[in-house]
């Protein structure tokens, strides 16, 4: 964001999805929307997403997204989210209450994977479980990827490959995860060569798991692909690690 310039328009979609733009910045933004695809699959992943972050920017002391941040999932790298909530911080000045919706849509996206990887689908038994959204870009982002490494663990038998890409931020990674069922909650963690561990993302696996070769459904049989970012760069990442949300590694990746 720059000033009286106002918002780049692909910044504008979280905005937009959140329904505070006014009539004539809705109407500027369609009209780039009908001819970008990126702002459209963006907009894609964080429909619905407008209520929870109302309740978010409602929250006391929610006076910046650090706080919330910790209150949702294992805490990002403090570079990482200092950079968002600057982007943020001057337009949140000139309209307070637009801002605090753009604050905690930050700390929504600086976490990755919770908010934007996970969708709600009924189960067999009427329920309704989290599980990973089949079409989501992470899939497209991995295939131009080159930069990938991969690993399986001897005991776990979990399958691994990490796409990495270099950015002014830090690092862009996605990982394809096979050979894993569930119920699990996961996260990808990035292990500097400092020794410090940044969250890239976390995600839910249905019992029926992702990229089980045996299984009875398509849906079973499919690769999980979600993405997210690190503040480090990548030639300052040691590996990578799959952990569940008890603690169990269930795969390590070499950087």
């Amino acid at each position: 964001m720059q000033g009286s310039q106002g918002p780049n328009e692909h910044e504008t979609v979280g905005a937009y999805a959140l329904g505070i733009l006014d009539n004539a910045e809705a109407t500027a933004f369609e009209a780039h929307l009908a001819t970008c695809e990126w702002c459209a699959q963006q907009l894609d992943e964080l429909a619905g997403m407008e209520p929870m972050l109302a309740a978010l920017a409602d929250l006391p002391g929610s006076q910046g997204s650090p706080a919330i941040g910790e209150s949702l999932a294992a805490k990002p790298s403090p570079r990482l989210a200092d950079r968002l909530v600057d982007e943020v911080s001057e337009r949140r000045a000139v309209k307070r209450r637009r801002g605090m919706y753009l604050v905690a849509a930050a700390a929504a996206l600086i976490i990755g994977g919770p908010l934007t990887v996970l969708a709600v689908s009924g189960g067999s038994d009427g329920g309704k479980d989290a599980v990973a959204h089949p079409t989501s870009p992470a899939k497209a982002a991995f295939e131009d990827m080159h930069d990938r490494v991969q690993a399986t663990d001897p005991t776990t038998k979990v399958n691994a490959v990490v796409a990495v890409e270099k950015k002014d931020w830090g690092t862009h990674a996605v990982l394809q995860l096979k050979n894993v069922t569930g119920p699990l909650k996961c996260s990808l963690i990035a292990v500097g060569k400092n020794g410090e561990r940044e969250t890239v993302t976390s995600w839910a696996v249905p019992k029926w798991g992702y990229g089980v070769a045996n299984a009875k459904t398509e849906e079973a049989k499919n690769p999980l692909y979600v993405h997210g970012g690190a503040a480090f760069t990548p030639n300052e990442i040691d590996h990578f690690e799959v952990m569940t949300f008890d603690g169990k590694r269930l795969v390590e990746v070499d950087a």
